[in-house]
């Protein structure tokens, strides 16, 4: 595949190359890094979105789907290429595209990294490979023996995640979850279920860049869930009434700066996250990734997924966030990164090295 997309680079006149995304996620994000560094942008949407990018101004040409998968349609496809686009993936590549065998358009990324991510399974390997420290799974209800969140395979952003004790609460939970239409059975049969860690999740947003070849920290924030952060506002004696059950849709993320002290257990599960990702997926990782972690009370840090690509948590970074100021003396967020390092690979000759 990678091969295919080479020959298609091979094709481009790259001083004419244009960023494109699709229409959701971090799209703003991206398309106002594109232009910060100089390129046309395209931005791919349904019509019911169209206005968000119309407002906002940042795309040059907006072109309108009936649905996200039409990306994959050759007509589609042969316009991209014509007009020496380089797609910028994000979580909503995942959640409605899914695997990119028929997406002949360079990317920006390791698209075999994503298909890593989307796998619950081949995510586990990865991380257990790279010695991090991972919240205990089980492979079934009837082995949950303490505190467990349940999850979901792909970009589900949190939508009908939920705790649960023991397997009796399992069931009774899913069949709330699946009659509230968030879930279906089917997700329920393929879920994760992971020990669930108390203490603060912190989302990681680094950058691998090619052409210095070193990790960067771009950006940290934390998620705002839905009905998991509004329970707050409820009196105790009313959620026992009537019996709330919490879940993750994911509203919005929250900017932190962590202790200084806790940054070095973030690099180094970074590097080796990164070293075992040349192993499973050449040439490894290429730009934008988050380690999604979880800090417990002893400020151990456990790591318990990993996106291979820009999340949508990097929006709040935006014209920057502290690290990425210290790092890089001017304004700098992830969208922006991710287009210098195309500029700047384009200009050294090497873009080859951060397409797939």
């Amino acid at each position: 595949m990678r091969e295919k997309i080479l020959e298609v680079l091979k094709s481009y006149d790259l001083d004419k190359v244009k960023i494109a995304t699709l229409g959701s996620h971090s799209a703003l994000n991206i398309l106002r890094g594109a232009k910060d560094e100089g390129f046309e942008t395209i931005c791919i949407c349904r019509e019911r979105e169209k206005f968000v990018y119309e407002n906002f101004g940042i795309a040059d040409e907006i072109v309108v789907l009936n649905d996200f998968k039409d990306l994959l349609q050759d007509k589609i496809q042969e316009r991209l290429r014509k007009d020496n686009v380089i797609l910028i993936p994000h979580g909503s590549f995942n959640a409605y595209i899914g695997r990119f065998d028929s997406l002949l358009v360079p990317i920006f990324g390791n698209r075999k990294l994503m298909e890593w991510e989307i796998d619950r399974e081949k995510q586990k390997e990865w991380l257990s490979r790279a010695g991090v420290k991972l919240p205990k799974t089980y492979s079934s209800p009837s082995e949950i023996d303490g505190l467990v969140i349940v999850k979901y395979p792909g970009a589900k952003g949190g939508k009908g995640y939920f705790i649960a004790s023991n397997k009796d609460d399992f069931y009774k939970k899913a069949m709330k979850v699946v009659e509230s239409g968030m879930i279906s059975e089917e997700d329920v049969e393929k879920a994760e279920i992971q020990q669930y860690i108390v203490g603060a999740n912190i989302y990681f947003s680094f950058f691998y860049s090619r052409v210095f070849d070193r990790i960067e920290l771009i950006a940290i924030d934390r998620r705002y869930e839905s009905t998991a952060d509004a329970l707050g506002k409820i009196p105790a004696d009313e959620q026992l009434k009537t019996e709330i059950t919490p879940t993750y849709t994911v509203v919005g993320n929250f900017p932190i700066v962590l202790r200084e002290s806790l940054l070095i257990q973030a690099f180094e599960a970074a590097e080796k996250i990164v070293e075992v990702s040349k192993e499973i997926a050449y040439p490894g990782m290429v730009g934008a990734f988050c380690i999604e972690s979880v800090f417990d009370e002893n400020a151990e840090m456990y790591v318990f997924e990993i996106s291979a690509r820009i999340v949508a948590g990097t929006n709040v970074g935006i014209p920057n966030s502290p690290y990425s100021y210290i790092l890089f003396g001017e304004n700098m967020y992830m969208g922006r990164r991710i287009a210098r390092e195309i500029k700047m690979a384009i200009g050294q000759g090497i873009i080859e090295e951060i397409i797939y």
